[in-house]
């Protein structure tokens, strides 16, 4: 299909379709129907013997919420982005989590795929390793970021836990851990989470004390199966015996440029880059000159950076005994804080 230098418009517009079909369809059935043609007639549109027509160019442009500016790389200065949003009433952390889901499904359906990830916040998908961890930090988005109905009044209850977004999380996770993974991280990448119990344990959120002392306990276990993964150089499930492909996670240390969490996936030679707002929401873009200057930035903090997987031992295990100091630093100056009082 097409040549052996630049990739054609239409072979740029067919991977990025690929990347955003879901796993459960097939790529040429989708393409086949959208464009009311028949198989043989998609297969030809994607190997390139067949040059699509402006009209089937907007219907899969539109369908797919691709650029038109970035398919034939205008240099406009501005860049197209989507937005994967919680909205109350509008998009529920269900569905959310289910959007998320499928992007890392496509990723994970290609060996080629990869994840660079400078966290400000630990990667969300690292607290569905365990349930407790993942209870509170979905609690916390729908009760205080996205204020959702029937959550103004409500403590917070490990009791609680919403079965149905557990068993999606651990899917997300699960379909992250089998990605090649890059992590740059900071020892301020986990003050957030210690940060957001302290508030909730003083303005009286905790509907029982004892949740917080769990979570306090959860937080070293995940911290120590976080330096596990490091150690081996790969992901793998929280309480299953190690088991991965070596090199495929690397995390790194960086001291001083994390300023907010950006993200790059990388498919073959298709690319997406994801920014944060509003903590978790999402700004999403396959713009290739945004990716470029994504790529370049993420380069150069790589090159700032300290790796402390795999067999940077000494640097590993000072990096994650801080993590460790931490939390005992945190639960005992929540110990000598009664909320009634605050």
């Amino acid at each position: 299909m097409g040549n052996d230098t630049e990739p054609t418009i239409q072979e740029r517009l067919f991977r990025e379709i690929k990347l955003k079909v879901k796993e459960d369809n097939s790529f040429v059935h989708t393409i086949a129907e959208l464009l009311h043609v028949s198989y043989d007639s998609a297969y030809r549109r994607i190997r390139g013997e067949k040059i699509i027509s402006v009209d089937e160019l907007y219907k899969l442009s539109k369908a797919f919420d691709i650029s038109i500016d970035s398919l034939f790389e205008v240099k406009s200065g501005k860049t197209v982005f989507n937005s994967v949003s919680i909205e109350p009433g509008k998009i529920t952390l269900k569905q959310w989590l289910e959007g998320i889901l499928l992007n890392l499904q496509v990723l994970q359906a290609d060996q080629t795929s990869q994840i660079i990830y400078a966290a400000k916040d630990a990667p969300f998908f690292h607290y569905f390793h365990i349930p407790e961890l993942a209870a509170f930090k979905m609690f916390f988005w729908e009760k205080t970021l996205f204020r959702f109905p029937g959550f103004e009044n409500k403590p917070f209850n490990l009791a609680d836990t919403d079965d149905e977004l557990q068993a999606i999380g651990k899917k997300i996770l699960l379909a992250y851990t089998k990605i090649n993974v890059t992590e740059i991280w900071n020892e301020d990448t986990f003050y957030i989470i210690l940060r957001q119990l302290e508030y909730y344990y003083v303005a009286g959120f905790f509907k029982n004390k004892d949740d917080l002392d769990t979570l306090f306990d959860k937080l070293g276990l995940w911290i120590r199966h976080l330096e596990h993964q490091a150690e081996y150089g790969f992901q793998y499930y929280y309480g299953i015996p190690p088991n991965g492909v070596p090199g495929s996670f690397k995390l790194f240390e960086n001291e001083v440029v994390l300023n907010d969490n950006t993200v790059l996936m990388k498919t073959g030679e298709a690319r997406m880059s994801f920014l944060t707002y509003n903590v978790i929401n999402l700004l999403t873009t396959q713009d290739p000159d945004f990716c470029d200057k994504i790529e370049f930035f993420l380069d150069g903090v790589l090159q700032k950076s300290t790796l402390i997987s795999s067999s940077a031992a000494k640097a590993r295990k000072r990096f994650f005994n801080q993590l460790i100091n931490q939390v005992e630093r945190f639960r005992v100056k929540l110990a000598s804080i009664d909320p009634q009082q605050e």
